[in-house]
């Protein structure tokens, strides 16, 4: 049994496949330039990291007197924990207004 080939669904559906790569390189380039900074809970470490992961910038900004290798240490985990973090939050939410329109498979 032959069926007939929809030629304008096809067209459509490759065009908005164009769309969506087109939106992915835009997403992956603001990902890039998109900064965020974070500080340890003691206020020692700040760390800057972009919404693609990346770390950019680590600076020590409180006062060392005093403190011990281990403490250092921990502020730079609870930094670069908190930096992870408000990277996945960022790539959520940029990804959320890239795409708003489009709607995920499955979803009616």
């Amino acid at each position: 049994m032959a069926r007939e080939i929809d030629e304008a669904w096809i067209e459509e559906a490759v065009e908005r496949y164009r769309r969506i790569e087109s939106l992915r390189a835009e997403f992956d380039k603001a990902a890039r330039a998109l900064e965020v900074t974070v500080r340890s809970p003691d206020g020692l470490v700040e760390i800057i990291v972009t919404a693609s992961g990346d770390i950019t910038d680590v600076r020590v900004v409180g006062d060392l007197d005093g403190r011990r290798n281990a403490e250092l240490s921990r502020s730079i985990h609870a930094a670069v924990t908190a930096a992870a973090d408000a990277a996945r939050w960022a790539r959520d939410k940029l990804h959320a207004e890239m795409f708003a329109d489009y709607r995920r498979l499955g979803e009616a």
